[in-house]
Protein backbone atom coordinates (compact mmCIF):
# COMPACT_ATOMS: atom_id res chain seq x y z
CA UNK A 1 0.00 0.00 0.00
CA UNK A 2 1.60 3.34 -1.01
CA UNK A 3 0.70 6.48 1.08
CA UNK A 4 2.01 9.98 -0.68
CA UNK A 5 2.30 13.13 2.07
CA UNK A 6 2.65 16.11 0.59
CA UNK A 7 4.18 18.57 2.86
CA UNK A 8 3.69 22.61 2.15
CA UNK A 9 6.10 23.60 4.89
CA UNK A 10 8.39 26.53 4.57
CA UNK A 11 10.85 26.31 7.15
CA UNK A 12 13.31 23.89 8.83
CA UNK A 13 12.27 22.88 10.93
CA UNK A 14 8.91 22.57 10.26
CA UNK A 15 5.69 22.40 12.27
CA UNK A 16 3.92 21.53 9.00
CA UNK A 17 6.01 18.90 8.34
CA UNK A 18 6.10 17.30 12.02
CA UNK A 19 1.74 17.15 12.09
CA UNK A 20 2.18 15.43 8.28
CA UNK A 21 5.04 13.00 9.93
CA UNK A 22 2.51 12.28 12.91
CA UNK A 23 -0.40 11.75 10.48
CA UNK A 24 1.67 9.54 8.06
CA UNK A 25 2.52 7.34 11.56
CA UNK A 26 -1.43 6.66 12.48
CA UNK A 27 -1.97 5.33 9.41
CA UNK A 28 0.97 3.15 9.29
CA UNK A 29 -0.23 2.06 12.88
CA UNK A 30 -3.72 1.45 11.47
CA UNK A 31 -2.84 -0.44 8.76
CA UNK A 32 -2.01 -4.10 9.09
CA UNK A 33 -0.04 -4.03 5.62
CA UNK A 34 3.06 -2.68 4.53
CA UNK A 35 2.48 0.63 3.83
CA UNK A 36 5.10 2.46 2.19
CA UNK A 37 5.50 6.29 2.63
CA UNK A 38 6.69 8.51 0.31
CA UNK A 39 6.88 12.87 1.49
CA UNK A 40 7.28 15.19 -0.52
CA UNK A 41 8.36 18.56 0.61
CA UNK A 42 6.72 20.71 -1.96
CA UNK A 43 9.43 23.77 -0.95
CA UNK A 44 12.01 21.76 -3.08
CA UNK A 45 9.29 21.85 -5.94
CA UNK A 46 9.67 25.41 -6.00
CA UNK A 47 11.71 26.17 -8.94
CA UNK A 48 10.04 23.27 -11.15
CA UNK A 49 6.50 24.71 -10.25
CA UNK A 50 6.99 28.02 -11.44
CA UNK A 51 8.49 26.88 -14.75
CA UNK A 52 5.98 24.28 -15.22
CA UNK A 53 3.34 26.80 -14.81
CA UNK A 54 4.92 29.51 -17.31
CA UNK A 55 6.35 26.63 -19.80
CA UNK A 56 3.60 23.80 -19.33
CA UNK A 57 6.42 21.33 -19.11
CA UNK A 58 7.74 19.52 -15.47
CA UNK A 59 11.04 19.28 -14.33
CA UNK A 60 12.51 15.56 -13.32
CA UNK A 61 11.97 16.17 -9.59
CA UNK A 62 8.31 17.67 -10.33
CA UNK A 63 7.57 15.22 -12.59
CA UNK A 64 8.39 12.13 -10.22
CA UNK A 65 6.09 14.04 -7.60
CA UNK A 66 3.17 14.08 -10.13
CA UNK A 67 3.83 10.44 -10.20
CA UNK A 68 3.80 9.69 -7.18
CA UNK A 69 0.73 11.94 -6.26
CA UNK A 70 -0.95 9.97 -9.25
CA UNK A 71 0.17 6.22 -8.22
CA UNK A 72 -1.03 6.92 -4.45
CA UNK A 73 -3.29 4.73 -2.68
CA UNK A 74 -3.60 7.75 -0.11
CA UNK A 75 -2.76 10.66 0.31
CA UNK A 76 -2.15 13.08 3.16
CA UNK A 77 -1.63 16.92 2.81
CA UNK A 78 -0.42 19.38 4.93
CA UNK A 79 -0.27 23.18 4.43
CA UNK A 80 0.79 26.04 6.49
CA UNK A 81 -1.79 28.43 6.73
CA UNK A 82 -1.09 32.12 5.16
CA UNK A 83 -3.85 34.81 4.91
CA UNK A 84 -6.16 32.50 6.03
CA UNK A 85 -5.79 30.06 3.49
CA UNK A 86 -3.86 27.26 2.09
CA UNK A 87 -0.36 28.58 0.81
CA UNK A 88 0.30 29.56 -2.59
CA UNK A 89 2.93 27.12 -3.20
CA UNK A 90 1.07 24.23 -1.83
CA UNK A 91 -2.46 25.51 -4.84
CA UNK A 92 0.52 25.79 -7.18
CA UNK A 93 1.33 22.72 -6.77
CA UNK A 94 -2.05 21.23 -7.31
CA UNK A 95 -2.57 23.47 -9.76
CA UNK A 96 0.04 21.22 -12.38
CA UNK A 97 -1.21 17.94 -11.62
CA UNK A 98 -3.63 16.40 -14.42
CA UNK A 99 -6.89 17.03 -13.70
CA UNK A 100 -7.89 13.63 -13.21
CA UNK A 101 -4.90 13.03 -10.67
CA UNK A 102 -6.50 12.58 -7.51
CA UNK A 103 -10.54 11.06 -8.63
CA UNK A 104 -11.46 8.77 -6.31
CA UNK A 105 -8.37 9.09 -4.16
CA UNK A 106 -8.75 9.30 -0.33
CA UNK A 107 -7.34 12.19 0.88
CA UNK A 108 -6.63 13.40 4.59
CA UNK A 109 -6.33 17.31 4.70
CA UNK A 110 -4.63 18.95 7.57
CA UNK A 111 -3.44 22.45 8.27
CA UNK A 112 -1.00 24.17 10.92
CA UNK A 113 -1.17 27.74 11.86
CA UNK A 114 -0.42 30.60 14.86
CA UNK A 115 -4.02 30.70 15.94
CA UNK A 116 -6.96 28.31 16.69
CA UNK A 117 -8.90 31.03 15.03
CA UNK A 118 -7.46 29.92 11.34
CA UNK A 119 -8.86 26.07 11.76
CA UNK A 120 -11.86 26.90 9.70
CA UNK A 121 -9.40 26.63 7.08
CA UNK A 122 -9.99 23.07 6.84
CA UNK A 123 -13.51 23.38 5.72
CA UNK A 124 -13.32 26.51 3.78
CA UNK A 125 -10.30 26.27 1.69
CA UNK A 126 -8.67 22.36 1.99
CA UNK A 127 -11.94 20.42 1.82
CA UNK A 128 -13.69 22.17 -1.53
CA UNK A 129 -10.27 21.96 -3.20
CA UNK A 130 -9.95 18.63 -2.70
CA UNK A 131 -13.54 18.00 -3.74
CA UNK A 132 -13.37 19.70 -6.86
CA UNK A 133 -10.19 17.41 -7.42
CA UNK A 134 -12.32 14.85 -7.65
CA UNK A 135 -11.12 13.10 -4.53
CA UNK A 136 -12.64 11.75 -1.28
CA UNK A 137 -11.47 13.29 1.56
CA UNK A 138 -12.21 11.95 4.86
CA UNK A 139 -14.39 13.18 7.65
CA UNK A 140 -11.52 13.96 10.24
CA UNK A 141 -9.59 17.36 8.92
CA UNK A 142 -6.63 18.14 11.60
CA UNK A 143 -5.82 21.58 12.91
CA UNK A 144 -2.90 22.27 14.90
CA UNK A 145 -2.10 25.89 16.42
CA UNK A 146 0.92 26.67 17.91
CA UNK A 147 -0.53 25.96 21.14
CA UNK A 148 -2.26 22.46 20.63
CA UNK A 149 1.61 20.60 20.26
CA UNK A 150 1.54 18.94 23.36
CA UNK A 151 -2.46 19.57 24.55
CA UNK A 152 -4.39 18.00 24.97
CA UNK A 153 -6.56 16.45 21.95
CA UNK A 154 -4.27 16.84 19.14
CA UNK A 155 -3.30 13.58 19.42
CA UNK A 156 -6.89 11.82 19.47
CA UNK A 157 -7.37 13.83 16.25
CA UNK A 158 -4.21 12.29 14.94
CA UNK A 159 -5.53 9.15 15.59
CA UNK A 160 -9.13 9.50 14.45
CA UNK A 161 -7.84 10.84 11.10
CA UNK A 162 -5.28 8.06 10.51
CA UNK A 163 -8.18 5.60 11.24
CA UNK A 164 -10.46 7.14 8.43
CA UNK A 165 -7.47 7.21 5.92
CA UNK A 166 -6.40 4.05 6.52
CA UNK A 167 -10.53 2.16 6.38
CA UNK A 168 -10.28 4.16 2.82
CA UNK A 169 -7.32 2.87 0.96
CA UNK A 170 -7.44 -0.12 -0.83
CA UNK A 171 -5.39 -3.63 -0.35
CA UNK A 172 -4.98 -3.56 3.06
CA UNK A 173 -6.15 -5.91 6.40
CA UNK A 174 -7.37 -3.01 8.68
CA UNK A 175 -7.02 -3.13 11.94
CA UNK A 176 -9.70 -1.31 14.63
CA UNK A 177 -10.20 -1.09 17.95
CA UNK A 178 -12.62 -3.30 19.47
CA UNK A 179 -15.96 -2.03 18.68
CA UNK A 180 -14.71 0.57 16.20
CA UNK A 181 -16.38 -0.18 12.80
CA UNK A 182 -13.95 1.01 9.99
CA UNK A 183 -15.25 4.25 8.45
CA UNK A 184 -15.85 2.35 4.68
CA UNK A 185 -18.35 0.06 6.29
CA UNK A 186 -19.85 2.94 7.81
CA UNK A 187 -20.05 4.40 4.27
CA UNK A 188 -21.19 1.14 2.59
CA UNK A 189 -23.94 0.89 5.12
CA UNK A 190 -25.61 4.42 4.42
CA UNK A 191 -25.82 3.56 0.72
CA UNK A 192 -29.14 2.66 -0.31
Amino acid sequence: MKLVVVSAGLSVPSSTRLLADRLAAAVVRRADAEVDVQVIEVRDLAVEIAHHLTNGFPGGALAAAQDAVTGADGLIVVTPVFSASYSGLFKSFFDVLDKDALTGKPVLIAATGGTARHSLVLDHALRPLFSYLKAVVVPTGVYAASEDWGAEGLAERIERAGQELASLMPKAERRTEPGVVPFAEQLAALKP
